[in-house]
């Protein structure tokens, strides 16, 4: 871990202000990424790190919502699991620590080479490869859940990093078992594909990468949150329950206002899902839906639709 370098903290500052200099003088377009737990604002006040592993404002706080466990598939917290309005408080309160411009490229994994992966964690089920053996890491996963964490991780404030082998369908306990050799032949190919639409649609529209975010509305099991920017507006609705989810979201907390149209690029479903483009229309700024049972979709809202 960065913090944990040098013999105080003093010393640990001071040699990270030394390799700031040294690094930007080589290439002043370089980032300092830094791998750390909790807050990492006393290094990032523009003379140390550019911004971190994103554990505290992404990975952790969505595999408790989505899955209940914790990220090395050591536990399961029930007050955590689908509670979406500790997930926004959470997130936002690890969000305040960065300066905006380290939290549009911290580092967003859903998985990584530490911890279990986040298609395993979707079993809700305790254990490591010494107590639960290898086959267990696959049994009752739901790539349903996955596809909910995709959609978030292409859609969240961050840079989203693919850990290799998660767009495949690989499986896992925390390490080693998380490092096994990518699964050539056996590749989920509809997974896969499914990675290259949410990489475009982050990619086509630019309120992904950097516009502002507001949390929408909240409730058990789902989530509604917002992305845009003066030209346009993006809404992701997250229902992690195991029903059909009815419910009027107030957009116009994000500038949609009135009679406004959304186009869906993105719908999950339990089984698969569709980029087919469906037109919404909100009323008065509040956006009438219904979505299946655990979905996740994304609506883009502007003047002209095609705009990023």
């Amino acid at each position: 871990m960065a913090a944990d370098l040098g013999h105080s903290i003093g010393v640990n500052h001071q040699f990270w202000k030394d390799f700031r200099k040294s690094v930007k003088k080589a290439n002043p377009e370089a980032i300092i990424l830094a791998e750390h737990y909790g807050d990492p604002s006393s290094w990032m006040r523009g003379d140390q790190w550019d911004t971190v592993m994103n554990y505290d404002a992404f990975m952790e706080p969505i595999t408790w919502f989505l899955t209940g466990m914790e990220k090395h598939s050591d536990e399961f917290q029930a007050e955590w699991y689908g509670n979406g309005d500790k997930f926004f408080r959470t997130m936002e309160h690890n969000m305040s620590k960065f300066q905006r411009q380290s939290l549009d490229v911290a580092m967003n994994e859903l998985s990584n080479h530490d911890h279990s992966r986040f298609l395993t964690r979707t079993n809700s089920t305790v254990g490591r490869i010494a107590t639960k053996g290898a086959k267990a890491a696959n049994e009752n996963v739901e790539k349903c859940i996955l596809r909910e964490a995709v959609v978030m991780q292409m859609t969240w404030p961050g840079a989203p990093t693919v850990y290799y082998g998660d767009e495949a369908g690989m499986v896992g306990w925390t390490d080693p078992d998380n490092r096994r050799s990518y699964p050539w032949g056996k590749q989920d190919w509809e997974l896969i594909e499914f990675h290259k639409d949410m990489i475009r649609i982050h990619k086509k529209y630019e309120c992904f990468r950097s516009g502002s975010y507001k949390s929408i509305a909240s409730g058990s099991h789902w989530i509604c949150y917002g992305r845009f920017n003066k030209k346009l507006q993006a809404v992701i609705l997250i229902n992690n329950r195991r029903e059909t989810l009815t419910v009027d979201l107030p957009i116009w907390q994000i500038g949609i206002l009135e009679n406004a149209c959304l186009k869906r690029v993105m719908q999950t479903t339990q089984s698969t899902y569709n980029v087919g483009e469906v037109m919404e229309r909100a009323e008065d700024g509040i956006l009438h839906v219904t979505v299946g049972p655990q979905t996740a979709s994304v609506y883009i809202a502007a003047k002209n639709v095609e705009e990023n």
